[in-house]
């Protein structure tokens, strides 16, 4: 689905950084982790400013590239930068347009599962991409759509989180409700950025043994290519 203006709270708060010098914040809340304000320059990052799995993925970027949900285009810019030929694919209109602005060659504005005019060699999603899935029965489609555009020996590149550490107990144990019928990654949010709302939504943030079982039924084979600092990591899918 397209994100239009109208709902559209971070495509707004990216738009008038670039545009006007802008760096209010958009609020994220939700009822499981604590609200948070997101500030729009940090979509404009530099590659040193990067955090450690976002500068290791993009080295690890080869041949032609798809950036899914690439935002303000900071992944983007570095790669084209690099002689790269880069696609960067983005929901919100608002988003595409500030891409645009900042000479990013190839901008498509589409929802990933809807685009398959082309076939990448890397398929690159930053910042929990795979969030977009929204819950574990959506990356088994997501996953199973960005299998089909990948070209021979091409690979997806992706970071995530263990949101376990949201449960852990004093005594170092975890307390989770077995009798839930959701996986505890599965994260509802909404966004605010002034008088603009967003629709709440559903986020996933996958664990990385999760994303292997996920990721081998769709004949996918994962590589966990480094851990970052709070259970985080980067993770390489290749065909098998």
């Amino acid at each position: 689905m397209i994100i239009g203006p109208e709902s559209d709270p971070l495509g707004h708060s990216i738009s008038n950084y670039y545009n006007f010098n802008d760096n209010t914040s958009v609020n994220v809340y939700s009822e499981v982790v604590d609200d948070e304000e997101l500030p729009p320059d940090y979509f404009f990052r530099t590659f040193t400013d990067m955090p450690k799995l976002e500068r290791i993925a993009l080295k690890k970027c080869s041949g032609k590239i798809l950036d899914v949900g690439a935002g303000a285009g900071c992944h983007s810019m570095y790669l084209q930068h690099k002689k790269f030929d880069v696609t960067a694919l983005e929901a919100s209109t608002l988003c595409c347009d500030v891409m645009k602005q900042q000479g990013l060659k190839k901008v498509v504005n589409a929802d990933i599962l809807s685009f398959d005019a082309q076939q990448f060699d890397t398929i690159l999603l930053m910042m929990n991409g795979i969030g977009i899935a929204g819950t574990l029965n959506g990356l088994s489609v997501l996953l199973s759509h960005l299998k089909k555009l990948l070209n021979k020996n091409g690979r997806i590149i992706l970071d995530s989180s263990d949101l376990i550490y949201l449960y852990e107990q004093e005594d170092g144990s975890f307390m989770l409700d077995i009798n839930s019928k959701h996986y505890y990654g599965e994260i509802d949010y909404h966004l605010k950025y002034k008088d603009i709302q967003s629709k709440p939504f559903s986020w996933l943030f996958a664990d990385h043994v999760i994303l292997s079982e996920i990721a081998e039924q769709n004949g996918l084979k994962t590589k966990i290519l480094e851990y970052g600092p709070h259970y985080d990591y980067l993770a390489e899918l290749i065909i098998k």
